[in-house]
């Protein structure tokens, strides 16, 4: 049985709708002997008269009724498909869900999901803040596609990918002595009133490596159990800290300075998922943007630095 293409139905909706073959050549934008030879060919491989010619229109017949219906329901799904395909488009009626690590979600995050509605704009967002414990129920359980973190997620299940590397750097708050140093040695530190992360905390652990390999052991005076955290402490003047640079990428820090460390140290950022779960388009687009970001606030760094 003979089957009718998209073109011969497109063709034969046209004419139905302008009643002539000149406007529905018009209206597709071809020619109108195209459109004639077309319908003709339609009706002689169907071996049905699709259209009756009354006064120079052509009019659908009547013994064609049910051909016409469902030319109209073809067309009726196709416009319902070109709506779904922009809705897609445009992040509408779908989520994207990933978490990320504190220090990367205070400053990074943000510039990324900017990047993100700008290209999904009614895209819904679930940013969630984790630690590294909370991480493997997070991927495991499908609450969330992706997370970013300082350390890779030690789980079978569970992939890890290095997006980033970020230096650490000493925060100190308005007018400390040492802030006139253009950069400042954990041997500095040791007489200050020291702010950080549990040492056995994976983050705090890695803020403490530098002191650990001069020789120290961090002397702690205040403690916070988040990147942040730590960083509006030093703000109120509490004392100074060792932090990487993403948590205080911002171009203006009121109240503190940044000064890079002597001992040259740094943290990996990782992406993590699920294995083998294939990522959403909205997900692969954000994680595009975060190593881009990642990669610009470490090549802005130290230029910011020595002003702030």
């Amino acid at each position: 049985m003979p089957e009718m293409t998209l073109r011969q139905i497109e063709v034969i909706r046209a004419v139905m709708m302008t009643g002539t073959i000149s406007a529905a050549a018009e209206m597709l934008g071809v020619s109108a002997p195209g459109i004639s030879r077309l319908v003709k060919h339609t009706e002689e491989t169907l071996d049905i008269r699709l259209f009756e010619r009354k006064a120079g229109l052509f009019v659908p017949s009547v013994e064609a009724g049910a051909v016409f219906d469902h030319v109209r329901e073809v067309y009726k799904g196709v416009a319902n498909l070109q709506d779904a395909v922009g809705s897609l488009k445009r992040g509408e009626n779908v989520a994207l869900a990933f978490a990320s690590a504190p220090s990367v979600a205070q400053v990074i995050a943000a510039r990324v999901l900017k990047r993100v509605r700008d290209r999904y704009q009614s895209l819904f967002i679930d940013l969630n803040i984790l630690k590294i414990e909370e991480t493997v129920d997070y991927l495991l359980l499908e609450r969330g596609e992706f997370v970013i973190m300082s350390s890779p997620v030690q789980n079978a299940s569970v992939e890890n990918e290095k997006i980033a590397e970020a230096r650490l750097l000493v925060i100190l708050p308005e007018g400390h002595r040492l802030a006139s140093r253009p950069e400042i040695s954990v041997h500095d530190l040791a007489g200050e009133q020291l702010i950080g992360v549990e040492p056995s905390d994976p983050y705090g652990a890695l803020t403490a490596s530098p002191f650990r390999a001069a020789g120290l052991e961090p002397q702690h005076a205040l403690r916070g159990r988040f990147a942040q955290t730590v960083v509006s402490l030093v703000r109120q003047g509490l004392g100074v800290a060792v932090i990487d640079e993403y948590s205080v990428a911002e171009a203006e820090l009121p109240g503190l300075h940044r000064r890079p460390l002597a001992e040259r140290s740094s943290i990996d950022i990782y992406v993590s998922r699920k294995k083998g779960r294939v990522l959403s388009g909205f997900a692969e687009h954000a994680i595009l943007h975060f190593r881009r970001e990642l990669a610009r606030a470490t090549e802005e760094g130290p230029g910011h630095w020595s002003r702030t």
